[in-house]
């Protein structure tokens, strides 16, 4: 019983740090020059990536969770940003993890990674099509947002190009910078996100 209490606490303290290291993460964002200047880069589901690992899925969806709701308190995207985010992290971080729990070595992290940036990368289309987008071009006309893809390459001329073209690969490259971080970091610190 006593080990049961303790592995909860650790799970917990855990999880806490983890979501606090990826809100600070979501602030150190910077634009990429292939991409419109709204979309930022940033590695902020590298700690939900970890979490997913080490606890399971569902402290990395926990982790992506607290991580948008920090951000909150500050967006500049009336809350639609944060919740792309989070759904977007949550489609990546779960396959992942689920993946990894099935096999527990670095092909499986790999997999699961891959996997999860993938699924990120396709889902990033209809979440931004359907619900991103047409919240933002309330605050900005439509025609606006396609010009500044356009800047880029004249020859998109509507929302779904931009989003196959640009969005997609981007969100697919973003999840793997997570996954290479991650590969990098994860053994030295095991030891603490296992105790």
């Amino acid at each position: 019983m006593h080990t049961n209490t303790q592995s909860k606490i650790h799970k917990m303290v855990v999880t806490a740090m983890l979501s606090a290291v990826a809100a600070v993460l979501m602030f150190l964002e910077f634009s990429v020059p292939i991409m419109p200047s709204f979309i930022k880069l940033d590695i902020s589901e590298l700690p939900a990536l970890l979490a997913s690992f080490s606890l399971g899925p569902v402290y990395g969806v926990v982790v992506c969770l607290v991580k948008n709701l920090i951000n909150l308190t500050h967006t500049s995207t009336g809350g639609v940003g944060e919740l792309c985010n989070f759904l977007l992290g949550v489609t990546f971080v779960v396959p992942a993890g689920l993946l990894y729990k099935k096999m527990k070595n670095r092909k499986g992290a790999f997999l699961g990674s891959l996997v999860g940036s993938a699924i990120m990368a396709v889902l990033s289309v209809p979440l931004n099509y359907f619900i991103t987008y047409p919240i933002y071009a309330v605050f900005m006309p439509m025609e606006g947002i396609i010009g500044m893809y356009q800047l880029i390459l004249p020859f998109v001329d509507n929302l779904l190009q931009c989003l196959l073209v640009f969005n997609m690969p981007f969100t697919f490259a973003k999840g793997m910078l997570d996954v290479l971080i991650a590969f990098l970091i994860y053994k030295p610190l095991s030891p603490l996100l296992h105790r």
